[in-house]
């Protein structure tokens, strides 16, 4: 038995619905995850997932506001059903999802439908009616995570204070018109979503919060390397028609804004020495992303749109 798998039986004893099933007629398969260990469990009569929280991720992720906002994803239809959550260490046990795939961005681009089904999922969250426990504040999510990385002595980007102040112009223009505030996921990378071809769920409700609900779409966006017809066709599919011009430039200026804000999460995981990954070269990359849109002449007129509120 690999160790990984020990450990996932281990804490299967802290799980009511799985602490009786005899060991040896589980099996554990280990499943992807950037700082959580994940695996799909099977029993005799049915299958799940579980996450095992990473370590020190409590440092910026509030298990119980977690705990609260996947039940009420999944109350809503979007989420996985929740069957455990501890909200002292973030321990959680889902329902296996059958018939759907795990999307990347590549499939993103190349599944028919896949940016519409992404952008309904995720409308379906927006219009619930369901409260999220925490707020999703950019800027101050910008402070805090750049006050973590001090205390953890960790280095920047070169310029990367410069591009904050930059984006005060992008704060401006949002703070012209402010959004109402929605149930959002607000980390929607192209693994939380789960495709069956028809319809799809969003799992992984680790950032979730109230927030301006175009966030999710620009770093939707982002996270699936769309281009402006993938843009086009999840902008559509979430507004049923008709796009107006402020509500495409806000999710444009958000790509940019969720690229500046996931910069640091890849330098605090570097400076925990996260193995997973080369998180300081992810860290970089995504920095410079971020340069090039907001240096760009069409990230000028978005801006514009939204300043004004264009139709």
């Amino acid at each position: 038995m690999a160790d990984t798998d020990h450990e996932a039986l281990t804490v299967l004893g802290r799980i009511p619905l799985l602490a009786t099933v005899p060991p040896a007629a589980i099996a554990v398969e280990r499943l992807a995850g950037l700082t959580n260990r994940n695996y799909k469990i099977t029993t005799p009569t049915d299958h799940y997932v579980l996450r095992i929280p990473g370590e020190n991720t409590a440092d910026y992720i509030n298990r119980k506001v977690e705990g609260h906002n996947a039940r009420a994803a999944a109350a809503a239809g979007v989420n996985a059903e929740v069957l455990f959550f501890d909200d002292s260490d973030g321990l959680m046990l889902c329902r296996f999802l059958d018939g759907c795939i795990t999307m990347s961005p590549a499939l993103f681009r190349s599944r028919a439908g896949a940016p519409a089904r992404g952008a309904e999922a995720l409308r379906r969250m927006h219009r619930s009616g369901r409260t999220f426990q925490f707020r999703f504040e950019l800027f101050g999510m910008i402070d805090e995570y750049l006050k973590l990385l001090a205390k953890l002595g960790a280095a920047l980007p070169e310029g990367y204070h410069a591009v904050v102040g930059e984006a005060g112009t992008v704060r401006d223009a949002l703070d012209r018109h402010p959004a109402a505030l929605a149930p959002c996921h607000c980390d929607p990378l192209s693994e939380n979503f789960l495709d069956d071809g028809t319809r799809m769920w969003v799992v992984d409700w680790e950032y979730s919060g109230m927030n301006d609900p175009i966030w999710d779409l620009g770093d939707m966006s982002v996270e699936a390397g769309l281009d402006e017809v993938g843009d086009q066709e999840m902008m559509a599919a979430y507004c049923a028609g008709r796009v107006p011009r402020a509500l495409f430039g806000r999710m444009v200026i958000y790509k940019a804004m969720c690229d500046l804000l996931w910069t640091l999460w890849g330098l605090i995981q570097h400076a925990n020495k996260n193995p997973v990954d080369d998180f300081w070269a992810y860290a970089l990359n995504r920095f410079e992303r971020c340069k090039r849109l907001m240096g760009s002449a069409d990230f000028g007129h978005h801006l514009d749109a939204v300043a004004r509120n264009l139709s």
